[in-house]
């Protein structure tokens, strides 16, 4: 297997296993990511040196996707839910780059690396 099969394999799992944490990989929800996967594959032939950044692009093009049709995704842990827009969502950092993490824009921490969200609140989505 070539490195962009092992990284888009790679990035597939990671993004499948944080859904999982948060209880939305459903079978629609999968689609999304294997629509990002084919996207990226895609991508990475026409820029190669991009290949270690696959992980994060694909986590984020499934929030993306997430966002437009079920809501916000993976949700905050730090932060109160109560806040008064609702919760809010984690962001990938570094947007382009490689080792991509969850972090809380808001609290300035890092949550988890792709790949790695726990199964507590901060995984599910909301409206």
């Amino acid at each position: 297997m070539d490195d962009l099969e092992q990284a888009l394999h790679a990035a597939r799992a990671l993004v499948l296993a944080d859904l999982a944490a948060g209880d939305v990989a459903r079978a629609e929800v999968v689609s999304l990511v294997e629509d990002s996967v084919s996207h990226r594959r895609w991508w990475v032939e026409q820029w190669p040196e991009g290949v270690a950044y696959v992980a994060g692009l694909v986590a984020q093009d499934v929030q993306d996707a997430l966002l437009e049709r079920y809501g916000r995704w993976p949700l905050c842990p730090v932060c109160a839910e109560d806040e008064p827009d609702g919760p809010h969502a984690l962001e990938v950092e570094p947007e382009l780059g490689p080792d991509p993490h969850w972090v809380c824009a808001k609290a300035g921490v890092v949550v988890a690396a792709v790949g790695s969200l726990g199964s507590g609140r901060g995984a599910g989505t909301t409206s």
